[in-house]
């Protein structure tokens, strides 16, 4: 049996906690996975509404998969669920007696939804739950607000879990890079990577933004949160990205922190 080296972690200096961290990801179960998508933001007897553009991204004939487990899990804790598109959320809340607790929509549509989002109803996404549910959304909502401190001429890298045919207004390919120049000017530049192609060496990347990673278990989604971490690259996800770019980071409801 070979034996493998101790890490060495000072508690008094702070040192050696990046590699213990990555140690114990490294450690976990395969099919470790968090309990819960929603957390605390739901509770039985609460209605909840899901707002899911069925645009040219959308499957045809079928939800992507973190709608699909977030309505089963939403079931499973017996919320009455409302489900439409962005074009007919007026109507649908109209149709309500009283506002949902919760609206979960695409990170995409966050902009359209949160004008429409009545007063006493909370507002998050499908990319935002799956932070916390696969990945450290402590670690992408305090990267994600260091996006405005980003020099002008930043490396931007954008992970993608799918292997996809990009097609057009794609969200990590085209919506996102718009946001970014947006905010950071033209000078900055971007790499796209999909499926399991990411640089074991980051050195020259200054910010990675990872898709909600639904095609990744939990502990795959950690060992690269735990390379960011190591080699001090700031990382973050979809949806939080995108709210922080927004302006609406603090108006949107995150889960309870899981690591």
């Amino acid at each position: 049996m070979v034996k493998k080296p101790p890490v060495l972690v000072s508690a008094r200096d702070g040192l050696g906690l990046d590699a213990l961290r990555g140690e114990l990801i490294r450690q976990l179960p395969e099919g470790y996975e968090q309990p819960s998508i929603t957390g605390a933001l739901c509770q039985a007897g609460d209605t909840v509404m899901l707002v899911m553009p069925q645009d040219i991204q959308a499957p045809k004939g079928r939800l992507i998969l973190p709608q699909m487990q977030t309505l089963r899990e939403l079931l499973d804790k017996k919320c009455q669920v409302m489900s439409c598109t962005t074009d007919c959320m007026a109507a649908a809340l109209t149709g309500l007696r009283e506002p949902p607790a919760l609206i979960i929509t695409d990170s995409q549509a966050f902009r359209m939804v949160y004008a429409m989002k009545p007063a006493g109803s909370r507002l998050t996404s499908f990319s935002v739950l799956f932070a916390g549910y696969k990945g450290d959304i402590g670690y992408f909502t305090e990267s994600a607000r260091q996006i405005g401190q980003l020099p002008p001429e930043a490396h931007i890298l954008i992970a993608e879990a799918c292997t996809h045919r990009p097609l057009s207004e794609d969200i990590g390919r085209i919506k996102i890079p718009r946001l970014l120049r947006k905010k950071l000017g033209n000078g900055i530049r971007i790499t796209v990577t999909a499926g399991r192609d990411f640089p074991d060496d980051l050195a020259g990347i200054d910010f990675v933004i990872h898709c909600g990673a639904c095609m990744f278990n939990r502990k795959y989604v950690l060992s690269r949160v735990a390379q960011c971490r190591e080699q001090g690259v700031p990382m973050s996800n979809y949806g939080i990205t995108i709210a922080a770019l927004l302006g609406i980071l603090d108006d949107v409801e995150l889960p309870e922190e899981n690591i």
